[in-house]
């Protein structure tokens, strides 16, 4: 069977955007975006995957977050995912915003013009590599030994690999928030209905599960 590149749990607000400009080290999510108003749905689930205590809620919005490792052999991601830093890395002490324990148990690609050495936390490795998007795919693929690859984000990431036609499946949650400005992955879904199938599922909780599949 083909490995897919999934795009799983990304979360928008209704206008589109995923995150702010003018990101830091104390604001992963950019200027005026407060994480945990975007990511609620996730993290009030019992599988949120960096929940260390017991309970979170059942159903839908925990069927998602539940999958989040399911059949996921590696994850891309983009250098801004990973950390605030620009241009070369000059600190190889500071791994990133995950913690001794990140959550993704695979090998993870960060997008980059700036290599740097691998380095493993727990069972993750990051890997900095650069290449086109087919070329990062390809060595992707291969580490997760026949599993799906995850495309983890951000927004530039994800825009980057839809226009090179490379994305099989993507989840997008749409919470009931309106940012305004930022960065920002569609101004409408019907934007990708040209090569993908759409369901849309509403969930108690508020947001809108947009599912999509290849035509």
């Amino acid at each position: 069977m083909k490995q897919l590149l999934r795009v799983q749990n990304f979360t928008v607000s209704s206008d589109g955007i995923a995150a702010g400009e003018d990101q830091t080290l104390e604001r992963p999510f950019g200027h005026r975006i407060d994480p945990r108003e975007l990511m609620a749905w996730a993290v009030a689930t019992a599988h949120w995957p960096n929940r260390t205590d017991p309970g979170g809620s059942r159903g839908l919005d925990d069927y998602f977050t539940r999958d989040f490792t399911h059949n996921i052999g590696a994850e891309i991601m983009g250098r801004n995912k990973f950390g605030p830093q620009r241009g070369p890395w000059h600190d190889h002490q500071w791994r990133g915003w995950w913690g001794d324990e990140p959550p993704f148990h695979t090998p993870v690609f960060v997008l980059t013009h700036h290599t740097r050495p691998s380095f493993t936390l727990s069972d993750t490795t990051f890997h900095f590599v650069g290449g086109d998007p087919a070329d990062v795919l390809a060595r992707a693929r291969e580490a997760a030994q026949g599993k799906d690859v995850r495309l983890g984000g951000g927004v530039s990431t994800i825009r980057e690999f839809l226009d090179a036609d490379l994305v099989d499946t993507l989840h997008v949650v749409v919470t009931p928030v309106k940012l305004g400005s930022g960065l920002r992955l569609w101004d409408s879904p019907d934007e990708l209905l040209d090569r993908f199938h759409l369901e849309v599922v509403p969930s108690p909780s508020g947001v809108t599960h947009h599912l999509f599949w290849r035509r």
